[in-house]
């Protein structure tokens, strides 16, 4: 086995992770139910590559993500930092030892929990209560919770990335960062968060929160980042990754920076919009060079994307964009948890298993040497049809803007990954037949990648009830993409659509040049011309010269690799 830490650093990041346990909690729980598909009881997919197992002192097995979240202080909502399963007691704080003065606490109430935690709760008690043999167990209780009001209490009325998270965690993995509020006005800049994680001393904390997972695992494979990048929070994942690059030079990072739909919205005034680009430009150059391969997702406009072509999304709410990107992040990393077949053997449920670092090698290696990848996304994918096949690539939408279309690039390096696929008549394609749609349709399309390797899987994306209202009326129960609309339905979730098929690609290509050059040349204007007027804001963020020239240098180079001999390496 070879495991792979994550880490969530920043609210959206969360929010983007909570989808993700769930799905794969979703799987779990599939696995184990007599009366579920076979397709999720034959997944071939190794939940020990992100999951550990413990034990409480009670003797009790546990089975919790390999995970260390950071976010603001009270972010958590009604959920403790603590987890539920180990009920430790939490320490007092300490940190004023020369008061002798009387002391006086003030404690808020605890947040109420929602309808969904409630039903939760409720479905523990009853099994600890069947497995005590305790009759009548529920002859008190209140009625019912319905799924029905589940869903439309979460799609009302979401604030924290725990309101619709059904996972349970391990002490170790909830951090929140003493002195940063959750209802924080202004953390919207690189220099915020740099200064909030150096001046709080919480790099040894959370050091020894990784440390903790890393150290029990026999072969780690990598480590994959959520990072929120949108404010400070880039600058608190500058600051960790920098101790994680010192401590664990061997192992690769894959960076998910992702971007709130809301947080695109148009800066008030010149020196706003100013501070905005400058931070997109800081934040990019700083972070990519802490990892191995840097994935960026975050459209403008989400629900106007081609990639929400079946999907009606609110861009408003961080729960319904954080589910998309989520679902994205669960296909392109299945290859990393597939079961190895042997080398002569062929399994009939996955093919194309890829380690992080055979992913890294393949998109960032000396192939390409671009690190810097465009995500595709296929949500709900469509059918491998023959009639489908020409268009099937066509359905692959990219999750960034600012980057070039229809690019003829004879160099470019992809991976893509299909799972839950349906062909003719809705049913369940095989992986032969992935393979055979797959090379069909590049076969029939104007131009090809240098190099693409397939990840197929027949277990398609579980949808968990907690899931929001996202799909629209051309989606069936199984994710099949229908020919007539269903009536007096616009947006449906996990109680009309159980499944979907989906698709991704990550792709090394030139497309992603006018990404790179903007905020190349957003640094240049703002930070490092002579008369620069971002250049005090760039100092009071701890930034001398030579170092914003240098990570002028580090986006000069992206472009160079992808762009050579038209741009030159110097910052004039």
């Amino acid at each position: 086995m070879r495991e792979i830490v994550t880490i969530q650093i920043g609210n959206y990041a969360n929010f983007i992770g909570s989808h993700f346990w769930n799905f794969q909690d979703e799987l779990l729980g599939l696995a184990e139910t007599p009366e579920s598909d076979q397709v999720f009881k034959n997944h071939s997919l190794d939940m020990d590559v992100l999951y550990r197992t413990g034990e409480t002192q009670q003797g009790l097995l546990t089975y919790t993500p390999r995970m260390v979240s950071v976010n603001f202080q009270g972010s958590l909502g009604s959920v403790s930092s603590r987890g539920s399963l180990y009920n430790q007691i939490q320490a007092k704080n300490m940190d004023v030892m020369t008061w002798k003065g009387r002391v006086t606490t003030h404690a808020s109430e605890p947040l109420r929990r929602n309808l969904f935690l409630q039903s939760l709760s409720e479905e523990e008690q009853e099994i600890v209560g069947k497995a005590n043999d305790l009759d009548n167990v529920n002859n008190n209780s209140p009625a019912e919770i319905q799924d029905k009001d589940i869903v439309e209490c979460l799609e009302s009325d979401v604030q924290y990335w725990t309101d619709f998270s059904k996972v349970h965690y391990h002490p170790q993995s909830l951090y929140e960062l003493s002195g940063l509020w959750a209802d924080i006005q202004e953390f919207d800049n690189y220099g915020l968060g740099k200064e909030a994680f150096c001046g709080h001393q919480h790099g040894e904390e959370i050091d020894d929160r990784l440390r903790f997972f890393v150290e029990e695992c026999d072969h780690i494979q990598g480590i994959q980042c959520i990072v929120d990048d949108a404010g400070g929070f880039s600058g608190v994942s500058a600051m960790f990754l920098e101790s994680i690059a010192d401590e664990y030079p061997n192992v690769p990072v894959l960076l998910y920076n992702a971007r709130n739909p809301s947080s695109h919205m148009d800066s008030k005034g010149r020196k706003q919009a100013i501070s905005h680009y400058l931070h997109d430009a800081v934040s990019f150059s700083r972070l990519s060079e802490l990892c191995k391969l840097i994935i960026p997702v975050g459209l403008p406009s989400l629900s106007g994307s081609r990639a929400s072509q079946f999907l009606c999304i609110k861009d408003e709410k961080p729960y319904h964009s954080s589910a998309v990107y989520a679902a994205a992040m669960h296909s392109f990393t299945l290859p990393f948890r597939m079961k190895q077949s042997g080398p002569s053997a062929e399994s009939l449920y996955t093919s194309g298993a890829l380690d992080m670092y055979g992913t890294v090698q393949m998109l960032a290696g000396q192939m390409r040497q671009n690190m810097v990848t465009i995500l595709d996304v296929a949500i709900p994918a469509p059918s491998l049809s023959d009639r489908a096949q020409q268009s099937f690539l066509g359905n692959l939408q990219p999750l960034i803007s600012d980057i070039s279309e229809d690019v003829e690039d004879f160099h470019a390096v992809e991976t893509m990954n299909i799972h839950g696929a349906v062909t003719s008549g809705n049913q369940r394609a095989s992986i032969n037949e992935v393979k055979d749609a797959v090379e069909s349709a590049y076969d029939n399309s104007v131009t090809r990648p240098k190099f693409s390797h397939l990840s197929a899987s027949t277990c398609p994306l579980p949808i968990p009830l907690p899931f929001p209202l996202i799909f629209g009326n051309m989606v069936g129960q199984h994710g099949e993409l229908l020919e007539t609309p269903i009536s007096g339905s616009s947006s449906m979730g996990s109680l009309e659509v159980h499944s979907i098929p989906m698709a991704t690609r990550l792709r090394s290509s030139t497309a992603v040049l006018p990404f790179l050059e903007r905020k190349l040349g957003n640094l240049r204007r703002f930070g490092i011309e002579r008369g620069a007027l971002g250049a005090p804001l760039l100092q009071s963020w701890g930034f001398g010269k030579d170092e914003v020239e240098d990570m002028g240098e580090v986006l000069s180079k992206m472009v160079t690799t992808l762009k050579p001999y038209q741009y030159s390496s110097d910052s004039d």
